[in-house]
C-alpha cells in the first residue's frame, strides 16, 4: 500500500517529475508569449516613428485548418515577419539611440520565428527576457596555428589521430599484382597502428626541418643550432621518455666530416658561409624511427655536389622494393653519383661515393637493424623483404671517397644484443642505469647526459665502452679540404606499395 503524504506547514509539497515538466512547459510558453508581445509593441513604436505604422496581428484559429491552409498560413507569417524586420531596421537608422532599435529588430526576428512553433515545443528553452536567440559561433578552418619557434604538438592538428601518408609509389614488374591484392590490403589494415606511429614521427620531422631552415644561417653557433632543433623536436612530438622523442643525436657534420659529428658541451664551432653542412636527425614514436638527412650549403659552387647526392638517393628509392637485391641498388646509385662533376677553386672534381658508408634497415628502437644498403657496385646479394623499413642514404665526396674515424667522439649507443656484463666500477653501474632509463638502445650524445644532470661521467662511460655494453661512434671523415654531401630518406615496404615516409616539399 502507498504511504500517505502529509503536508507540513512551512515545507514545500513533494512533486512528481511529470508535474515539474508540465510546470516548466507552461512557464516557457508564458515567457515566450510575453517576450513576443513586448517585441511586437516595440517594433510597432519604431515603425510609427519611421512614419509607417505596422498593422496589428490578427488572431487566427489554426485548429480547423487543413494541411494546405496551414502551410499557406505559415508562409504568410514568414513574409509578415520579414516585412516587420525590414521596417524595424529602417526605423533604427532614423531613430536616435540606435543600439535600442537594433536590439528590438533582433528581438522581433527571433520571436517571429519562434511564434510559428508555439505550443509545439514544450521541452524547448525559452528565449531570455528580451527573446533573443543565441547564435553558435562557427569555428573557422585552421583556427589552430603553429607558433614560431614551433611549440604546438603536431598531434593537435590531427584530432582524429590519423596522420598523413608519405609519398606512395607502386612496385614495378613482378610486384604490380600487390596493388590490387585484397589479402595484402588486409595485412596493411592489421598494421595500421604501426603505420600511424611512424607517420606521426615523419610529420614532426618535416615541421622541424622547416623551422631549422629559417635559423641555419652563417654565424650561428653549432651548439645553439642543435639545441634549438632538438627542443623543437621534443615539443612537437610531445616527448614521453622512451615512448616518443629524439631517435639519435643531431648530426651536423661540416665539410670533409661525413657523419657522426655533433658539438659536445662547450664547443664554439660556428657555421660559416663556405661550409657544407650535413643535417641528419631522427624522430621516434613508440620505437618507430624516422631517419632523414639533407645538406645545407650557402655558396652556389656546391650545387652540383648536392644535386649528385640528392639524385643518387632518389635513384636508390626508385630501385628499392620487395625481393630487390641490395647490391643492385648500390650499383644504380654509384652510376648516378659518379656521373656528376663539381668545379672548386679552378679544379674539377668527379663526385665519388663514400664506398664504406651505407644505408641500413631500421627496426623498433634499433637504428641499424642488420641489413646494409650499399652505395657502390658489389656487396651482398641479400634481398629486401615485405614489411621492412630502410634508411636509403648516399654520400658524395670530392675527396677519396673513403672515410675513417677521427676527432673527439660524441655519439654513443648501447649494443642491442648485449647480455648481462658484470661491472666493478660503481660509477659505470650508475651511469648504465641512467642510460637504460632515458635512452634504452637509442643513440645518445654527451650533451644529452649533461642535460639530464649527469656530471663526471667520462670515466664510467669509458668503462662501459671497454666492456662492450656501449658502442662509441666517432666522427667519420674524408681527407681534409674535401667536401661531402648527404641525402637520406626513410622508406617503408608495405605489402601493396612502398611509401617514402620522410618525403616533404623541400626534398
Amino acid at each position: 500500500p502507498q504511504a500517505s503524504r502529509r503536508v507540513v506547514r512551512g515545507q514545500p509539497q513533494a512533486t512528481f517529475p511529470s508535474c515539474e515538466r508540465s510546470a516548466r512547459g507552461a512557464r516557457s510558453r508564458a515567457e515566450r508569449r510575453r517576450a513576443r508581445a513586448r517585441a511586437m509593441e516595440l517594433a510597432s513604436k519604431l515603425a510609427v516613428a519611421a512614419g509607417d505604422e505596422m498593422p496589428a496581428e490578427e488572431a487566427v484559429d489554426t485548429s480547423s485548418m487543413t494541411e494546405e491552409e496551414l502551410k499557406k498560413h505559415k508562409e504568410r507569417e514568414k513574409k509578415r515577419a520579414k516585412k516587420a524586420r525590414a521596417k524595424a531596421r529602417k526605423a533604427a537608422e532614423k531613430a536616435e539611440g540606435g543600439g535600442e532599435a537594433e536590439g528590438a529588430a533582433e528581438q522581433l526576428a527571433g520571436v517571429s520565428l519562434e511564434s510559428k512553433d508555439e505550443g509545439e515545443g514544450e521541452g524547448e528553452g525559452a528565449a531570455g527576457g528580451a527573446g533573443k536567440k543565441k547564435k553558435k559561433k562557427k569555428k573557422g578552418k585552421g583556427g589552430l596555428k603553429q607558433t614560431l619557434p614551433p611549440t604546438v604538438p603536431v598531434a593537435r592538428f590531427y584530432p582524429d589521430g590519423v596522420f598523413p601518408e608519405g609519398q606512395v609509389v607502386e612496385y614495378k614488374d613482378d610486384n604490380l599484382w600487390r596493388t590490387t591484392s585484397e589479402e595484402k590490403r588486409e595485412l596493411e589494415r592489421l598494421e595500421a597502428d604501426i603505420y600511424n606511429d611512424v607517420r606521426q614521427a615523419a610529420e614532426v620531422h618535416r615541421e622541424v626541418r622547416k623551422y631549422v631552415n629559417t635559423i641555419a644561417k652563417p654565424g650561428i653557433l653549432m651548439t645553439e643550432l642543435c639545441e634549438k632543433l632538438e627542443n623543437c623536436t621534443r615539443a612537437l612530438v610531445e616527448e614521453r621518455g622512451l615512448e616518443a622523442g629524439i631517435a639519435f643525436p643531431t648530426g651536423c657534420s661540416l665539410d670533409h666530416v661525413a657523419a657522426h659529428w655533433t658539438p659536445n658541451s662547450g664547443d664554439k664551432t660556428v657555421l660559416g658561409q663556405d661550409n657544407v653542412m650535413k643535417l641528419d636527425f631522427g624522430v621516434q614514436v613508440n620505437g618507430r624511427i624516422i631517419d632523414s638527412a639533407y645538406t645545407i650549403a650557402f655558396e652556389e659552387k656546391y650545387d652540383p655536389l648536392l644535386e649528385a647526392a640528392r639524385e643518387a638517393t632518389e635513384t636508390g628509392i626508385r630501385e628499392a622494393g620487395i625481393d630487390v637485391r641490395l647490391c643492385d641498388i648500390g650499383e644504380a646509385i654509384q652510376e648516378v653519383m659518379e656521373s656528376y662533376e663539381v668545379e672548386l677553386n679552378g679544379r674539377t672534381h668527379q663526385v665519388k661515393c663514400c664506398r664504406n658508408l651505407t644505408g641500413h634497415s631500421i627496426a623498433p628502437y634499433q637504428i641499424h637493424a642488420g641489413k646494409s644498403v650499399p652505395i657502390v657496385k658489389g656487396g651482398e646479394g641479400t634481398r629486401m623483404e615485405e614489411g621492412e623499413f630502410y634508411a636509403v642514404e648516399t654520400f658524395g665526396s670530392t675527396g677519396r671517397g673513403y672515410v675513417r674515424e677521427d676527432m673527439e667522439c660524441s655519439h654513443y649507443m648501447k649494443n642491442f644484443d648485449v647480455g648481462h656484463v658484470p661491472l666493478r666500477l660503481p660509477k659505470a653501474k650508475q651511469l648504465l642505469g641512467v642510460i637504460d632509463r632515458n635512452f634504452g638502445t637509442l643513440a645518445f650524445c654527451r650533451r644529452y647526459l649533461d642535460r639530464i644532470g649527469e656530471s663526471r661521467y667520462l670515466l664510467g662511460l669509458r668503462n662501459l665502452c671497454d666492456v662492450g655494453i656501449i658502442q662509441p661512434y666517432p666522427p667519420l671523415v674524408d681527407i681534409k679540404g674535401s667536401y661531402v654531401a648527404q641525402y637520406e630518406h626513410t622508406l617503408m615496404l608495405r605489402p601493396t606499395r612502398k611509401e617514402v615516409l620522410s618525403r616533404g616539399d623541400d626534398y
